[in-house]
């Protein structure tokens, strides 16, 4: 099979698996962008979230290894209301912990120069710790990823550790940064479009980023104990971050002009 045709197989069987996520549909906000994308014959999406406000309650070590030992007291996709976030937490009874976690795009990409543009455009609308990984078999995957995210822990063994009036501080960081997260979407969004409307009229690619994009290259384990990276998995929209992207998200508390 050729490299095109095995990519349109990757893709098919991608869009039609289940959404295995935990609102089982693409975020209202993200689903004309995720739309434009599949709508493409060089990419298709294998997870997104538009971004959200939380609240985890758990042990502060299990909430960081994995989401799935803590109990969701809340989660909004919305700007969120201090007496929402109050009467959760009358539920904590372990180390509830509050964060915005900012929009997240997985898009495999049937080559490289794919990807490349497609990085280029996230860069300027705003995303500048998305990458490209290179995987198993040339899979070509981008990570659009933000770093304006904020994570604060609010009780300790279900006792509140913070005054209301904190909690309204944070919850009006937390909704700066939600209205921030929105117009970068808008603004990737309009600056795709554009650059792939731009493309298919002139049968040229956009002009790809200055700068060379990072770039991680997994290999197979041989025998002479070279490491391998990680198989991403595409199962519909599960999460792809793995160790090696969490390592390069780095959180800023204030958001920017604040």
């Amino acid at each position: 099979m050729d490299r095109s045709g095995e990519f349109q197989k990757w893709k098919t069987q991608s869009l039609n698996k289940a959404d295995l996520s935990r609102k089982g549909s693409v975020d209202d906000d993200v689903v004309e962008l995720v739309r434009l994308l599949n709508g493409r014959e060089q990419f298709f999406t294998t997870s997104s979230c538009a971004g959200r406000i939380l609240l985890l309650d758990g042990s502060i070590n299990s909430c960081e290894i994995q989401k799935q030992n803590c109990s969701w007291l809340l989660v909004t996709h919305r700007l969120c209301a201090k007496d929402d976030v109050l009467s959760a937490l009358k539920k904590a009874k372990g180390d509830a912990v509050l964060k915005f976690e900012p929009f997240v795009l997985h898009v495999q990409c049937r080559q490289l120069q794919d990807a490349q543009v497609l990085h280029s455009v996230a860069i300027e609308s705003g995303f500048r710790n998305s990458g490209i990984t290179v995987g198993k078999r040339g899979k070509t995957m981008l990570a659009v990823r933000s770093t304006h995210g904020l994570e604060v822990p609010l009780s300790h063994y279900g006792r509140l550790m913070v005054t209301e009036e904190y909690i309204d501080f944070l919850l009006k960081i937390a909704n700066q940064k939600m209205e921030e997260n929105k117009k970068r979407i808008e603004r990737f969004y309009r600056c795709l479009r554009l650059a792939l409307e731009r493309a298919e009229a002139g049968g040229l690619q956009p002009e790809a980023e200055k700068t060379t994009p990072p770039v991680y290259t997994h290999r197979r384990k041989r025998k002479t104990g070279k490491a391998h990276g990680q198989r991403s998995s595409p199962e519909g929209r599960t999460d792809f971050a793995s160790d090696e992207d969490n390592a390069e998200i780095s959180l800023s508390f204030f958001p920017e002009n604040y």
